[in-house]
């Protein structure tokens, strides 16, 4: 159907597949650019194209559910518009999106498929001619030959005449319209009219798929006639109205080739001047649950009988409009693929297998029963392990929303359920406005620092949680400020939070809690690698090309520069490399070793800045980089950049320093930081037998002194211990100074008995404890060993700093499965039941007086 006088399209276009409507030949439609296809065609097409050429497209409507959108390629509809991208307008809010008006051209026909990476391109054939028309009249003797195409021409005519003229006249745009019928071909009009008219989707895309123009106008007639006789009983039983409401239809302003178009769409829905009208329809469009539907009509019979200058107006109109804009039933699908989610758990986060497998179980659960309830879980473990991004990569998983909660400092119930709405200022807590944001009824809440809510008189909000984090109670949660429920039971609500110690045991008793443990050495070594280095590079503006940081630095960073169970001071550290070496790339300076200027010359504090920064790949011995080392080489930190950089190491390996005295031991506490070390040291002088105790202890430990003072005294015969003055026993005539370093730490809990008891018999006996031996452990008066926590975080303390051995209760040992296999290779474990093997473990050869001291007690020997 094309003319050789026309005007013809290129044989191939990009495509653009769009879910947003039907792009009709001379309309204009404003479509959202989102999917990576689309957004590929943008950039490389529209934005980098700089010809005429380039900034026509075709566009495809897509009919596939966009919900069910996959990166496959869907199938192309046959038919598509070629249209001129007339504005391209891009935005990062609330995601980087594009949106192009486009004015559609003519139709084409999809050939061949050349291409579908990274936006399909295709060969079309021109199927609409693309003139410049100089008059109706001879546009209709040249497109209109025969005798029945001119009759419905006609008709077709008269009806859209008809249809404007039913239209107020003073509205400049109707005028404008009534002129443009006038002077438009006829051919054109049924495109124009059905893209203006009120029409669904599949009745636009009929009228797309009609090439020949007979049945164009067949398709589009009775749309036309419909959309009269819709006007003529509107304006029957149209109240009348003011002289600014007459108007019946919204028109838009827009032309028609080359680039506008108007819109008859939405009859008067928002233009009648009715607003409680709409917001009727909206209530009842709203799907919501019968009480709350009641709840609505009543408030907005209220509404309708109340005059707008009342205050209590605006209050109980701002109460609708929330109550519409909740999903009561608006939810998102679960992505139920579990090989696909343990892909994107494992490319996200390194370790944390424990987490990673209850994600995959609540996906397989999820596959059997439709109806499960979310799960209400909660990661306990030291900051910077990765908690809240393990939320936000379980939303991603499952493909639905991620909305986070701070809870840390909160102290007001009302936070959570709302205000009451009598009050001034009233608003709904925070569920319900996360709720609101999100637009869907089954997101990921996460609920940051959870073990931080505060108290005060404004309530408990860590009590108000327990009816949303309740399985048996959250599907009729109730906001004060809705004083109807809502359900939560869809809701997958994950707490993070740095201790259990602060959580009140009937919101803990609610969670099913999930340890998330610091990590090893050898694991913040992969995740540098994998996530931080990469990350770090891209926010200073560096590529590979220009940094790169050996393994054997990262471990010297590790333990040298930081000491902590998480990865945040890690990231840091890295930070400060990249930006030292950014500002070297900045100034144009060859970065290496004998780049720094002479001593005598430099100012002080100079090599700091310009010394030793690391060396280029390959350079060799004695050879400057400017000679030696092309401009593009990537630095490569070595150890003595490292040390220019960051300054002398922070974290030494003191152990074998500390111990090189009797009365020195090393013991292994919890913190909600992760594990430490903890040095504990004794000493001795003439008395009257007092037992002082330093170091911010709490009453817990004072009693494990004690406790352990007198378990020595009453066993010093058999393990052959003396005072000063060589009496049996050991307070005789002496002052017994008991000390925990970093005094201004406030230090409490029954696990550093067993590490007391060794420092006493190590100063009465004076024999020096091992210097590779930490211990942990709460003891009886009668000598025996008893169980305690955070077995995993101590022996990874334990680890870092360099010990050997460890020396753990017997009934502990089922916690080191939980030990990562590297770890537990590099030490021995030693489990005992009573002190007397803890004192053989700890001593070289074992402890002077017990019966056999040669034999040690049982060794879980490199596990």
């Amino acid at each position: 159907m094309s003319s050789n006088s026309g005007i013809q399209i290129p044989s191939r276009l990009p495509l653009l597949l769009t879910h947003e409507g039907v792009l009709l030949p001379g309309s204009t439609m404003r479509i959202s650019v989102e999917t990576a296809r689309n957004m590929h065609l943008v950039k490389n097409r529209l934005l980098k194209g700089t010809s005429l050429k380039s900034t026509i497209i075709g566009v495809i409507p897509n009919t596939r559910d966009p919900e069910h959108d996959t990166e496959d390629l869907p199938t192309l509809h046959s038919i598509g518009t070629a249209g001129l991208a007339v504005q391209v307008v891009g935005s990062n809010w609330p995601k980087p999106h594009y949106t192009l008006l486009i004015t559609g051209l003519c139709r084409f026909r999809v050939a061949q498929l050349l291409k579908e990476g990274p936006f399909p391109v295709a060969e079309v054939e021109q199927l609409d001619k693309l003139e410049q028309y100089t008059s109706p009249e001879e546009m209709s003797e040249a497109a209109l030959p025969d005798g029945e195409l001119g009759e419905l021409s006609q008709r077709f005519y008269q009806a859209a005449v008809q249809l404007v003229g039913m239209l107020d006249m003073s509205v400049p745009v109707v005028a404008k319209l009534r002129r443009l019928l006038d002077s438009l071909p006829r051919e054109t009009l049924p495109d124009v009219l059905a893209s203006m008219i009120h029409t669904s989707n599949k009745e636009k895309l009929q009228v797309l798929d009609a090439v020949s123009l007979e049945e164009r106008f067949k398709k589009t007639l009775p749309l036309l006639t419909r959309q009269i006789e819709g006007l003529k009983l509107l304006q029957k039983t149209r109240k009348p109205r003011l002289d600014d409401d007459k108007r019946v239809l919204a028109v838009r302003k827009g032309g028609v080739l080359p680039g506008r178009q108007f819109s008859l769409d939405e009859e008067g829905d928002d233009e009648d001047g009715d607003d409680t009208a709409v917001l009727e329809r909206k209530v009842k469009g709203a799907n919501m649950p019968e009480p709350a539907l009641r709840v609505c009509l009543k408030e907005l019979k209220r509404l309708k009988k109340m005059p707008q200058s009342m205050p209590e107006y605006a209050l109980t109109r701002n109460y609708l409009d929330l109550m519409v804009e909740l999903p009561w039933s608006k939810r998102t699908t679960d992505c139920l693929d579990i090989h696909a989610a343990r892909v994107l758990l494992d490319s996200d986060h390194y370790a944390m297998e424990k987490l990673k497998r209850r994600v995959l179980e609540y996906l397989a659960v999820r596959q059997l029963k439709s109806t499960l309830k979310g799960p209400i879980l909660c990661f306990v473990g030291p900051p910077g392990v990765g908690k809240t991004s393990v939320g936000r990569s379980i939303a991603r998983t499952l493909g639905r929303e991620f909305h986070r909660i701070a809870l840390g400092g909160v102290c007001d119930q009302s936070d959570i359920r709302g205000h009451r709405r009598t009050y001034v200022g009233s608003m709904p807590g925070r569920i319900i406005n996360g709720l609101k944001t999100v637009g869907v009824n089954n997101p990921v809440f996460l609920l940051d620092e959870v073990d931080k809510l505060g108290k005060s008189l404004q309530g408990d909000p860590a009590s108000a949680l327990l009816e949303v984090l309740d399985p048996e109670q959250n599907h009729s949660f109730t906001d004060h400020y809705l004083n109807v429920a809502f359900d939560l039971s869809q809701v997958l609500f994950i707490a993070t939070a740095n201790s259990t110690a602060t959580i009140p045991p009937a919101l803990l008793d609610r969670m099913e809690v999930l340890q998330v443990q610091g990590y090893t050495q050898e694991e913040k070594v992969e995740i540098a690698h994998r996530h931080l280095i990469p990350h770090q590079l891209e926010q200073h503006g560096l590529t590979p090309q220009q940094l790169q940081i050996p393994q054997d630095t990262t471990q010297d960073i590790i333990s040298k520069y930081t000491r902590e169970a998480g990865v945040r001071s890690l990231e840091r550290k890295i930070g400060a490399i990249c930006r030292a070496v950014a500002v070297k790339v900045a100034e144009g300076h060859n970065v290496t070793k004998s780049e720094a200027a002479p001593a005598e010359s430099a100012p002080q504090g100079a090599e700091h800045g310009d010394g030793k920064r690391g060396r280029r790949a390959e350079e060799p011995d004695g050879v400057s980089a400017d000679m030696a080392a092309p401009p593009d080489m990537p630095i490569v930190m070595d150890h003595i950049a490292l040390k220019d950089i960051l300054g002398p190491h922070v974290f030494e390996m003191e152990v074998s320093e500390r111990l090189t005295l009797p009365g020195v031991a090393v013991g292994l506490a919890w913190t909600p930081l992760g594990g430490e070390i903890m040095f504990v040291e004794a000493s001795r002088m003439e008395g009257e037998g007092q037992l002082t105790l330093t170091g911010q202890l709490g009453d817990v430990m004072k009693e494990s002194a004690h406790l352990a003072m007198s378990w020595l005294r009453s066993n010093a015969k058999t393990y052959q211990l003396t005072n000063l003055v060589g009496g049996s026993d050991p307070l005789e005539g002496t002052d017994i100074h008991l000390h925990f370093p970093a005094g201004a730490v406030t230090k409490d809990g029954p696990s550093a008995g067993v590490t007391m008891v060794t420092v006493l018999a190590s100063l009465f006996s004076g024999r020096l404890v091992r210097s590779d031996v930490a211990m942990t452990g709460e003891i009886t008066l009668r000598g025996l060993v008893l169980p305690v926590g955070g077995i995993k975080d101590k022996v990874l303390a334990a680890h870092r700093a360099g010990v050997k051995r460890v020396i753990i209760p017997k009934r502990n040992e089922k916690d080191l499965e939980e030990i990562p296999a590297n770890v537990r290779k590099e030490l021995d474990f030693v489990t005992a039941s009573n002190l007397d093997e803890v004192l053989n473990a700890a001593f070289d050869g074992g402890f002077p007086g017990m019966s056999n001291p040669l034999t040690l007690p049982h060794i879980v020997s490199k596990l």
